[in-house]
Formats: C-alpha cells, structure tokens, sequence
C-alpha cells in the first residue's frame, strides 16, 4: 500500500519523531476518505481535488494554521511518489497554502521563574527535588518535553557540566549546564539511588510510582509549578524552552549559538524569538526615550 511505503519511509529513512509520524497518519487518512467519497486515490488526485479538499476543510472550519499543517503532509507525501516514481507530476506546485497570523512565543519572565527556583515552592524531599529538577532542566537547557522524558542516567555527564540530549530525528547534541543545574543533579542522582527504584528504569526523571516519567505526568508538574508565579493560561513545558531562548537573546546570546542549543535544523525557527527581542526593546525605549 503506498501510505505503508510513505510511513515506513519516514520512520526508517526521515527519522521523524512517533509524535510527528501519529500526526501525519491522522491527516493522510482524512485526506484518504475525501479521496474515497470522491471515487479517486491518492496517486490519481491533481490540484483540483486538493483545492476542493481545502474548501472542504474551510467548511468544517479547520483553521488556516491546522490546514498548513495538512498540505505540509501532503506535500511530503507527494515529493515522495515522485521520487519513487509512482507518480510523473507533483499536484501540489499549483496549490498556495492558506495565510496564517504569526503567533509570537509565549515565555515567562526570567524573574518570574528565578522567583520560583530561589523560593520555598518544592517539598523538602525526593519528589519536591524531583520536581525542581524538571524546571531547572528546561529552563536551564531549553530541551523539548520529550526529550525531557527521553534522558537517561547516563546522559548527564559531570565531568563536563553538560547533558546529551536525543533530539528529533535521533539527531544528538550537547548541552552545556550551569553548576546551580549540576550541583541539582548530583543532588537528585545520589537521592534516586536510595528510593530502590528498579534496575530496568534508566530513565532520569521518575513519576511517584518511580517509574519512567510520561508527557502527562510532566505537564501537570510544570503547569502546578509555574501557577505560583503566573497567571498566563499557557504554562506548559514548551513556555520554559521559549523562556529559555528568549532569556538568552535578551542577555545578548548569538542567535546561531541559540538555534544549536535548541536543536533547530534552520535559523528560521530560531529567528521567531528575535520578535520577543524586539518588543522588548520598544518597551525599554518608549520608558526611557524623552520623546517616546
């Protein structure tokens, strides 16, 4: 089947990440049963029938942003039939996707976050440094929540002050740390060790239950902790890696330098933090100009 090849080509040979790949499935199957209500397939499809399918997405009010994403799929899918030769023409050079507003990143203030580090918010015990060590990992290295989850004990070297993160499409990088960030983890380790936690769980980051630690399970403890000094609705993990790039660029860090510790394969998606920058800037010249 040509969406078992396609899946199969971007778990094994792209790499993508199960997160990326679940997504993809989603919308190629949706496109699949618009394809099947319209008596056609996927490798007889043109612009026209991707253009009605667009319509149709518009009708069942799917934003423009979540559109994007389904053309992306889309386009993915059909650079991959040509390169396999299933197909002579790419129905997808006509089609124009749709306008989207940018959205800028939402960060929490760094003193808003040192507030909570600094302060009495984490239980004096295994959990409560547990629990402090998830928020100084991802504000102290921007990692994304998965690998957050995905780091083993191994990962942390202290030799060197830095932590080897997995990143997407199992693409590793180095990560240097602070030694507030070291000091925790030797901390935290040595603590892990005494709560006769399985030998089997190599995972750094535990639940209660001591056993690996999962996307939900992470969530909850950021938005818990980040609900003392925030009131913003979002407070995910994803808000203290955009914190900690903002962070960064606002003490003067070079952009590229910012773009590596992230993981960004282009400076393109590093460059959305400069908007952050720049409005900050405004702010600062508005309070400080005579003229402003």
């Amino acid at each position: 089947m040509v969406l078992g090849r396609f899946y199969n080509y971007l778990q094994y040979e792209k790499r993508y990440s199960k997160h990326t790949l679940v997504a993809y499935q989603n919308d190629l199957q949706q496109y699949s049963q618009f394809l099947t209500s319209l008596e056609t397939d996927i490798l007889q499809a043109n612009h026209h029938v991707i253009r009605a399918w667009m319509v149709s997405l518009m009708d069942d009010e799917i934003g423009p942003r979540s559109t994007n994403r389904k053309i992306s799929a889309l386009r993915s899918l059909y650079k991959f039939l040509i390169k396999e030769a299933l197909i002579e023409e790419n129905p997808l050079i006509k089609i124009k996707a749709p306008k989207t507003a940018k959205k800028l990143p939402t960060f929490i203030p760094e003193d808003k976050i040192i507030q909570l580090l600094d302060n009495d918010y984490f239980e004096d015990s295994f959990k409560g440094l547990r629990d402090k060590l998830v928020i100084e990992l991802l504000f102290g290295t921007g990692i994304r929540l998965s690998e957050l989850i995905g780091l083993k004990l191994n990962d942390y070297l202290p030799k060197e002050n830095t932590v080897k993160v997995l990143g997407k499409r199992n693409k590793e990088r180095i990560i240097p740390i602070n030694i507030t960030l070291s000091n925790l983890l030797n901390q935290y380790i040595k603590s892990r060790a005494e709560q006769n936690i399985s030998i089997v769980i190599k995972s750094l980051i535990v639940t209660d239950s001591k056993s690996t630690a999962y996307s939900k399970f992470i969530y909850r403890l950021v938005q818990k902790y980040l609900s003392y000094v925030s009131t913003q609705d979002k407070r995910s993990p994803h808000v203290l890696r955009h914190s900690f790039a903002t962070t960064l660029l606002n003490k003067g860090a070079d952009i590229n330098a910012i773009k590596d510790l992230l993981g960004h394969s282009n400076l393109a998606a590093t460059q959305v933090y400069t908007h952050n920058s720049i409005e900050r800037l405004k702010s600062i010249y508005k309070q400080a100009h005579p003229k402003a």
